[in-house]
């Protein structure tokens, strides 16, 4: 089997093998492994999450961002992981239990609608999107799907989770936003019009990170957008501080 252990995240190795091959190992099985992009892997790595802190994350199904969290914990922290769907729901549970996550508490529920009086030390939100940062153009089934009214949903959507995602952030502390789109409408100018109507900044993502990826340019400084590669699917992420 041809391993390779990657650069910024000790846990993260790129196995060069089959799908299928990989799913008959013993540590697939055991769920001592979860099969996930790179890109996927950064936002939980951008949180800079602390041991006993209450996390939530927003739009948590399959889990692969939910168990990251708990894996770079050890557990030793509080995660809430909400599902609107039913079916996602069921599919988050057994990747929990499957990645041995102890520490993360699962709900139905529309993250958009979470009430008021709950409050979070940090969140995750990994907002539904597009999916432009993932497209394969050599594949023109995508026109089917990825069309102006999909934007328009998600750009709607978008905004009403980060808005709910400052209210229920407790102040001074801080959440990362992220898709899997590299359009502006879903990214910076997301963010940008929040930051016009809550009391919140962006808190530049750690340059030590930002040397070791490919990027392409975005209009918000202190965010990142990750250019698609043969390694890396095309990914925004910010990190956002709620004043005090």
């Amino acid at each position: 089997m041809n391993i390779k252990q990657f650069g910024w995240y000790k846990d993260a190795f790129i196995i060069n093998n089959t799908l299928k091959d990989i799913k008959k190992l013993d540590i697939y099985e055991n769920g001592e492994i979860y099969l996930q992009s790179l890109s996927s892997m950064l936002p939980p790595i951008v949180l800079n999450i602390s041991e006993g802190m209450d996390v939530l994350d927003m739009c948590a199904a399959p889990g692969g961002k939910t168990t990251e969290l708990a894996a770079l914990m050890q557990n030793k922290v509080n995660i809430t992981a909400l599902e609107m769907n039913a079916i996602r729901l069921e599919r988050l549970k057994y990747n929990i239990e499957k990645q041995g996550a102890s520490c993360v508490f699962c709900m139905q529920k529309d993250a958009r609608k979470i009430d008021d009086f709950f409050s979070f030390d940090s969140i995750l939100l990994d907002a539904p999107c597009s999916g432009s940062g993932t497209i394969n153009i050599s594949d023109n089934t995508f026109k089917n799907t990825f069309t102006e009214k999909l934007i328009n949903k998600s750009t709607t959507v978008q905004l009403a989770l980060l808005k709910k995602a400052l209210k229920i952030l407790k102040p001074g502390k801080e959440l990362v936003y992220s898709t899997c789109s590299i359009l502006s409408c879903e990214n910076e100018e997301i963010v940008r019009k929040v930051l016009k109507e809550e009391n919140a900044e962006i808190d530049p993502i750690n340059e030590e990170l930002i040397t070791q990826l490919p990027l392409l340019e975005t209009s918000l400084k202190g965010t990142i957008c990750v250019c698609p590669t043969e390694l890396y699917e095309g990914f925004f992420i910010a990190k956002v501080r709620k004043s005090k």
